[in-house]
């Protein structure tokens, strides 16, 4: 997508960014402890820190990749949203209060409260590691996404500004900043996602949206002469050539020396030609937008209805609806989605993005993209319950989640502020909805990315509300991603080098170590933020979902919940669940995209590995605990 600098924008960020960077030097000052540095003293009000929990969680997946899944995907968008309130329920019952009671730093403490065990020391050490930087990769995506529209920069700028800062919030003053970080952009999402939605439901629906500065585009259409099933004129274009591409016939045609693709749809006797959006690279590193060079701007967001229809009769707009009859109305309407097809051709590497159909019906119900009734396989059906599995169990077994349950006075408390979280988490994942449906039928939909959902949506509204959301957006990607540094460095220092190496750390020694971690994995999150370029931050988060619910889970609900639990159990139930959860992504289709082969071959079709997993990490606990049970422990009250 092209973009220009929104200078609006860049002053919300400039100013957000430098109350951040305020706040944690303030708040560094006070941070003299580990004690402050990784739990932040435990004296956070249980109020700030179930809004922080908030925060925490509604991550680029809950912001940038819900709502971009569920313009492009509908209901099947929206499951993702459903999986991740879902979870807190688990956390809520079985996880708040007697988690609190094991801890103090990390989740290594409270795991390993009981049996003091250098296996499990190092095993949970290492979860706590990986899970972060699997959740890390999709926020550093995410952050990458926004700085393109917000400061006219690359994607790899983005990636690196977020990095950077947020390893100098961590290495200033750890959890205490970061709290206050996550409270602060969890308050203003909720509230400015509230006021969007306004927006959309005042808006309407119509056929024809404009954006400021950027009118919205008609797509060309012409009736060709076609022979068997080849185009042989097609108005004053020139015909080049014509390719299928994923079943669909695209043609290549040149009018003034601008070459375009078109889509070839019908039947014989009644064809039509529809253009498609297209960028070209070629191996002298030009690319060319719709045949045009960039700075042409010829290059459209997408995302629109061609039929609304209100109480049976169709309508060119509607004006403002309420929350019920906007589903209503859109039901009975008609979605143009923008489908991408990618080739190569001669020396050129195609991406076009052809219009597809659908109607507001199936657009409301799941399939779109997993399918689990008509067109389905066992993969797909097995692949949509592996993914709901590791949703719903991935949330009380996150590291970065759980750390912060030792940051409040008591369990009581702990119970508390995870209440707040579930009324704040569940009303922001209601507006989702609405703007994910926003921005699939306002036009406000950038082809290359569906992260850029919610902003674009929002800068249809205005320049304002545009800088607002975006600011907020980033400042969602910087709590979270504090919280998973702080995660990982005491994974890193205080638990491997302090507990499993026992170099028995002073206070000082301890702080330091935790910021020298935090550095090495905020480098290595910039890294794999920059490889990850372009990937549906939702779908990767998933992975970092599975990946809790397989190594951590059965170890803490065994540990809390079992007295024969030993810690040989708990240990190679963690090594289980992160080789086999690894395995299985590692060899998925889409990481078979990744490294450049066809998705087709991968060798098994499951993108969500949980289904296996779980149960295997689960069997591993019960198993080695009574074939192994020295270090019994009692059941947690």
């Amino acid at each position: 997508m092209i973009y220009g600098i929104s200078y609006t924008a860049l002053t919300f960020f400039i100013l957000f960014v430098a109350f951040v960077l305020w706040l944690s030097f303030y708040l560094g000052k006070r941070t003299k402890s580990a004690s402050t540095y990784y739990a932040a003293g435990g004296k956070i009000h249980w109020s700030v820190n179930g809004i922080a929990f908030a925060g925490d969680y509604l991550s680029a997946a809950s912001f940038l990749g819900i709502c971009g899944m569920i313009a492009i995907s509908g209901y099947d968008g929206f499951l993702y949203a459903i999986g991740f309130l879902a979870g807190w329920i688990v956390a809520l019952f079985l996880i708040a209060e007697p988690f609190k009671k094991l801890g103090k730093y990390t989740f290594t403490d409270a795991l390993n409260s009981k049996f003091n065990s250098r296996a499990i020391t190092l095993t949970a050490s290492v979860s706590t590691l990986i899970i972060s930087i699997f959740y890390l990769i999709p926020q550093m995506v995410g952050a990458g996404d926004l700085v393109t529209p917000l400061l006219g920069l690359p994607h790899w700028v983005g990636v690196l500004l977020v990095g950077l800062i947020v390893i100098f919030i961590v290495a200033t003053a750890g959890m205490a900043s970061t709290t206050y970080v996550q409270f602060i952009k969890g308050g203003l999402l909720i509230v400015l996602s509230f006021l969007l939605t306004g927006y959309i439901l005042k808006h309407g629906f119509t056929l024809t949206p404009d954006h400021p500065g950027q009118p919205y585009h008609a797509f060309i259409e012409m009736t060709p002469e076609v022979k068997g099933d080849k185009v042989i004129t097609a108005g004053d274009w020139k015909v080049l050539d014509q390719v299928e591409v994923k079943g669909k016939k695209l043609v290549r045609l040149e009018k003034e020396g601008i070459v375009r693709w078109f889509d070839l749809a019908g039947q014989e006797g009644h064809y039509l030609l529809k253009e498609v959006l297209s960028i070209t690279h070629d191996k002298s590193g030009q690319v060319l937008y719709n045949g045009e060079p960039q700075a042409n701007g010829n290059f459209y967001q997408v995302g629109h209805l061609s039929k609304i229809v209100v109480d049976g009769k169709e309508v060119d707009k509607t004006g403002a609806v309420g929350p019920v009859e906007y589903l209503s109305i859109l039901e009975n309407s008609t979605v143009v989605r923008f489908l991408n097809a990618k080739f190569t051709y001669g020396d050129e590497s195609v991406s076009v993005y052809y219009p597809h159909e659908t109607s507001g019906k199936d657009f409301l119900l799941p399939g779109l993209k997993y399918k689990i009734g008509k067109g389905s396989s066992i993969w797909s059906k097995l692949d949509f319950i592996s993914l709901m599995l590791a949703l719903f169990l991935g949330t009380a077994a996150l590291p970065h989640i759980l750390i912060r349950y030792y940051t409040v006075r008591s369990a009581r408390d702990a119970r508390k502020s995870t209440i707040l979280a579930i009324a704040a988490i569940g009303a922001f994942y209601v507006l989702t909805l609405y703007m994910g449906l926003g921005a699939a039928v306002n036009g406000s939909m950038d082809v290359e990315s569906s992260n850029m959902a919610a902003p674009l949506l929002a800068r249809a509204f205005g320049a304002v509300l545009f800088s607002a959301i975006s600011a907020v957006a980033f400042a969602t990607i910087l709590g979270t991603v504090s919280g998973l540094i702080v995660a990982a460095s005491g994974a890193i220092a205080h638990d491997f080098i302090d507990l499993y190496l026992k170099k028995n750390l002073d206070e000082n020694a301890k702080v330091k170590a935790g910021k020298i971690a935090a550095f090495a994995v905020g480098i290595s999150a910039i890294i794999l933020g920059m490889a990850f370029k372009g990937v549906n931050v939702s779908f990767l988060v998933g992975w970092a979902f599975a990946i809790a619910a397989s190594a951590n889970l059965p170890a803490i609900l065994f540990l809390l919940f079992w007295k024969k639990t030993s810690s040989r159990g708990i240990a190679y139930s963690i090594v289980v669940g992160i080789v086999a959860s690894l395995a299985i992504i590692l060899t998925s289709p889409t990481m078979w995209g990744i490294y450049g082969l066809d998705p087709a071959n991968a060798p098994h079709h499951l993108e969500n590995p949980a289904l296996i997993s779980f149960p295997l990490a689960a069997l591993t606990v019960y198993a080695l605990s009574l074939a192994y049970p020295n270090g019994k422990i009692t059941a947690a009250k």
